[in-house]
């Protein structure tokens, strides 16, 4: 929000990390304020063309300069007929489906702009063309609409050679429009390249690979957590915080290959309390394998690294971490930053 105008705008954050730190790379916005300038989405194209697409209630694009920060040109506006985005009703201002949120990529030579569409409550549907600007052609419906959040915006991307949908609900205790999760659905495209109808799950129930324990794994990787919340120093070091008695971290298809023989990690904690963490196998309350001792540091807000021995364990194995605090705490004052197994 553009604070003189009150109006929408696009800026630019840039690191030199994925995980960040972020700062803005430019002191001002890239894409100047406007009436529903919001949800960019960007694509790199396979001659190495930058696309930035955006827009709530129009469609707008820009092509992007070598350096990410500029764009040539000036500002498009992607005419929005029925042919190319559908046909909606009891709307006067809003002649078809498209609504915001766009999604915009490429596979082998069709173009894809997958979007939130038909007002409140929204579902997900998508156009594609022959060419990164267009025309579009209007497809279909994606995911209708369900989940208990009035909006739903998507994502799409290929991982090890599957298809991920990913989307929102407010399927979580407490969650709804405003309060929304980030859920993801496999799936297949159909031969002609079209969308299947996906709809909302539980969740995925196999994993696409196995995780190796004898590297270094930041804390925050997880499956399932209990508990626990996500914390970020100035650095842009991501850990584990606010950790109490009782809560847990589960981490999927952990392969223990021929067994490993201790387990360490990377702590924080203030106050004067001792810690436990128990490393047990494929349920909270699994077989306990190791147990690491976590004293006090040496200094507050210090990281310290704390080991344990483990049972020899060997295969594939769901790997749950559960703290324990000696006093039974109902807030604790640790942080866990990261693990690694040795043999």
């Amino acid at each position: 929000m553009e604070k003189s105008t009150g109006k929408t705008a696009i800026g630019v954050a840039v690191a030199d990390h994925p995980t960040g730190p972020f700062k803005d790379a430019l002191g001002k916005p890239l894409i100047n304020p406007g009436d529903g300038y919001i949800d960019p989405t960007v694509f790199i194209d396979t001659d190495g063309q930058a696309y930035l697409y955006w827009g709530n209630p129009g469609l707008w694009y820009v092509k992007l300069n070598a350096d990410m920060v500029s764009y040539k040109d000036s500002i498009h506006g992607v005419a929005l007929t029925h042919a190319g985005f559908g046909i909606r009703t009891g709307d006067s201002n809003r002649a078809t489906l498209y609504e915001e949120g766009p999604w915009f990529y490429k596979r082998g030579k069709l173009y894809y702009m997958l979007y939130a569409a038909g007002g409140i409550p929204e579902h997900i549907a998508y156009s594609t063309s022959d060419s990164p600007t267009g025309p579009w052609h209007y497809r279909d419906t994606i995911m209708t609409v369900q989940g208990g959040s009035f909006t739903n915006h998507c994502g799409v991307i290929d991982f090890k050679g599957k298809n991920y949908f990913f989307y929102h609900n407010g399927a979580l205790p407490g969650g709804g429009g405003f309060t929304r999760s980030v859920c993801v659905e496999p799936f297949m495209y159909n031969p002609d390249g079209s969308f299947p109808r996906i709809n909302m799950t539980p969740g995925i129930k196999e994993g696409v690979g196995t995780l190796n324990p004898f590297k270094r794994v930041e804390a925050e990787t997880m499956a399932l957590e209990k508990g626990v919340e996500i914390g970020e120093e100035k650095t842009g070091n991501v850990f584990v915080s606010d950790i109490s008695n009782g809560d847990y971290i589960k981490v999927r298809n952990v392969d223990f290959r021929k067994g490993a023989k201790k387990f360490m990690g990377e702590f924080s904690a203030k106050g004067n309390s001792n810690y436990d963490l128990e490393i047990r196998l494929d349920s909270v309350g699994g077989r306990v394998i190791g147990k690491v001792a976590i004293g006090i540091p040496d200094k507050t807000g210090h990281w310290d690294t704390f080991a344990g021995n483990l049972r020899r364990v060997k295969g594939v194995h769901d790997l749950y971490l559960v703290f324990r605090n000696a006093d039974k705490l109902d807030s604790m004052t640790l942080a866990f930053n990261w693990w690694k197994m040795s043999n």
